[in-house]
């Protein structure tokens, strides 16, 4: 870090004032967000986060508590990213070299800053004395953005332009004034050019937000303790990871875990880890992993670490959010793998892969002390996104897309049960409500329940999937789904089971069809009154079956969520 150091130690009771002060201002930013976009994704499910970022290496110093983890490793790279082009594209001998007070930089680009295109990250560098003090960033799933499929979740996309337009980092803000040349062409390229407008100009206000509230912060305690408390707050993020990882047993710990397909060839990838405790270091080597593919679930190096610093946080819940957490972890990703992929290779489905990471990250966490390690989620967000154009008189023609991710059930562990129906590990977002999606699209939900028997089974058992149908409403649309989990399950630990595997399907004249990849298809036609209907996995369970209680049986019986005969199977 180069403007940040630990420096002499700071009294527990200041240095907790100002790490409350600092997580408030990127809370701050993101309920101004949320409040304000346009889409429901990031109103409703809060798809978004904000942080603070050093000033020399990019580093996350504090990001707010709604945010989305993933987004805590990915933004770092995305800052660094607009930090390296400001410069690169600044004049010889310009006084004004690199980022400059009142710039805002914009991109979305996800081999640079991570996850994938429909996140756009905003970086807006904070000045104090005209001295470069931190960045503040926001990052935001817009909800379509180009593209050959509404919604960007394209299954069959083959290079990155086939999934979104690709925005390089540039200014959006000069001096202040919005830059109306890059806000047309960013309108240019999205089906709702309103959504993207509200979205975009969300976050502007989030950072202009943010701007205020650290002044305000910095002139009542001085630049120089808050500087002091940012390094102190690492350092400490530091000690404490290094401290967790001596705990466990030194040694070597390899999982392996697939995906369904690359929804180009129905063929499975493997993404395989082996860990190795020595002492206070961490080494996470992912080099077993396939190669990258030919369809989108690759992901960028980015996203990989981004993925790691979450299942870490869930190993760990009591490590502060910055980048300490990665300070003592070492990663093996050789270049050329599914999770280390180079543009053109398609990444638009990354959250399939980051939860497979997560996944492999658990099982091997297990082997080395399963009373810290949870047992796989439902490891797949099953985005679906259902198209098509207004029929009504009053806005006949109106492109219309709804997109959205769903939930499904978290792996048992060994304080109790997994949580039923949950958003996906790599997020805090909530899952958007049927009376939202209800009213802002020509849909009807005819079903959104727990689906029963879908939790694995064990001493714990796992949290619960969910049944979701959806019924068009209008005329004609088409629908793109994509999924994974259709074809291996999410895997139990210390004995427990597996839960459910996914099931997608879809009406069509009165028959209902499979895709055939399982979990991803693109052009599915609906007519009004059909229905298109998922099941999502649960997740698996923890400890032996024979240990679990039978009361806790009896009551999964009469709540429903374990039907007779799958008790009988069980052994109730």
């Amino acid at each position: 870090m180069s403007e940040i150091s630990a420096g002499p130690a700071m009294d527990p009771v200041t240095l907790a004032v100002l790490r409350g002060r600092l997580e408030q201002v990127a809370d701050e930013m993101d309920a101004t967000l949320y409040r304000s976009a346009f889409n429901p994704i990031i109103a409703e499910a809060h798809d978004a986060c904000h942080g603070l970022y050093d000033a020399g290496s990019g580093d996350t110093l504090v990001q707010g508590k709604s945010g989305l983890p993933v987004f805590v490793g990915a933004m770092a790279f995305a800052v660094r990213a607009a930090a390296r082009v400001a410069r690169e594209r600044s004049s010889p001998g310009d006084p004004h070299a690199g980022m400059a007070d009142g710039d805002t930089w914009l991109f979305n680009d996800p081999y640079e800053g991570g996850t994938h295109a429909n996140d756009f990250k905003l970086v807006r560098p904070f000045f104090r004395g005209g001295k470069l003090f931190c960045y503040l960033a926001s990052a935001a799933h817009w909800h379509d953005v180009g593209g050959a499929v509404p919604g960007n979740y394209n299954p069959a996309a083959t290079e990155c332009w086939q999934e979104a337009v690709q925005i390089p980092p540039v200014r959006i803000v000069r001096g202040g004034a919005l830059d109306a040349d890059v806000l047309a062409i960013l309108q240019a390229n999205t089906r709702l050019p309103d959504s993207l407008w509200g979205d975009l100009n969300g976050q502007l206000a989030a950072l202009e937000l943010g701007v205020r509230r650290l002044h305000g912060l910095l002139d009542e305690y001085g630049d120089a303790l808050v500087l002091q408390a940012m390094g102190e707050l690492r350092a400490r993020a530091v000690r404490l990871m290094r401290s967790h990882i001596a705990s466990l047993p030194d040694g070597r710990y390899s999982f392996s875990d697939i995906l369904d397909n690359d929804g180009v060839k129905d063929e499975p990838l493997t993404i395989a880890l082996d860990m190795t405790v020595q002492g206070e270091r961490l080494t996470l080597d992912f080099s077993r992993t396939s190669a990258q593919c030919a369809g989108p679930v690759n992901i960028s190096r980015a996203t990989a670490i981004a993925a790691c610093y979450v299942a870490l946080k869930h190993l760990f819940p009591d490590v502060p959010a910055n980048a300490g957490v990665l300070d003592a972890v070492d990663f093996v990703l050789p270049d050329g793998l599914v999770i280390s992929a180079a543009r053109p290779r398609p990444v638009g489905g990354y959250t399939e892969t980051i939860l497979r990471m997560i996944d492999v990250i658990f099982s091997a966490a297990a082997q080395a002390d399963p009373t810290r390690a949870v047992a796989q989620a439902y490891g797949t967000i099953n985005a679906l996104s259902i198209a098509g154009n207004r029929t009504d008189a009053a806005r006949k023609g109106q492109r219309w897309v709804m997109f959205s991710f769903f939930g499904g059930g978290h792996g048992a562990h060994s304080g109790g049960d997994g949580l039923s129906h949950g958003n996906a590990p790599i997020s805090t977002a909530t899952i958007p409500p049927l009376e939202i999606l209800e009213a802002a699209y020509p849909v009807r939900f005819t079903e959104w329940s727990l689906r029963a028997d879908s939790g694995g089974d064990g001493q714990f058992r796992g949290g619960l999937g969910a049944n979701y149908e959806i019924e068009l409403l209008e005329e004609d649309a088409e629908v793109f789904i994509f999924g994974e989990r259709g074809k291996s399950a999410p895997k139990g630990i210390a004995g427990g089971g597996e839960a459910a595997v996914n099931a997608f399907s879809y009406e069509n004249n009165n028959e209902w069809k499979t895709p055939p990849m399982v979990s991803k298809m693109v052009g599915i036609k609906l007519k009004k009154g059909e229905r298109v209907r998922l099941q999502t996995p649960g997740g698996g369970g923890y400890g032996a079956p024979a240990d679990r209680l039978q009361a806790a049986r009896e009551r999964d019986l009469a709540l429903g969520y374990v039907t007779a005969g799958a008790a009988k199977k069980e052994g109730a």
